[in-house]
């Protein structure tokens, strides 16, 4: 069965998932790091379901690979 829709991929699902976690993680973060550490953590969180649902749209396998490894990039991002 192919997917429909990024959102029917298991893996843009658990970024998802991912982001929402992040955001509550980071809404107990002290108010001095709002603008620094909370800021990048949720951008670079973000980024991940971002670039998978963008990859899935794309035609050609080395497009869909760009993107995929973006968002690959961003979830180091995210474990440093």
């Amino acid at each position: 069965m192919s997917s429909k829709s990024f959102k029917d991929l298991i893996v843009w699902q658990k970024a998802h998932q991912w982001v929402l976690e992040i955001y509550h993680f980071t809404d107990c973060f002290p108010s001095g790091e709002q603008f620094g550490l909370v800021s990048q953590l949720r951008r670079a969180a973000i980024s991940i379901p971002a670039n998978i649902a963008e990859g899935f749209k794309r035609k050609g396998n080395p497009d869909k690979a760009r993107f995929y490894n973006i968002a690959q990039g961003s979830i180091e991002e995210c474990r440093y």
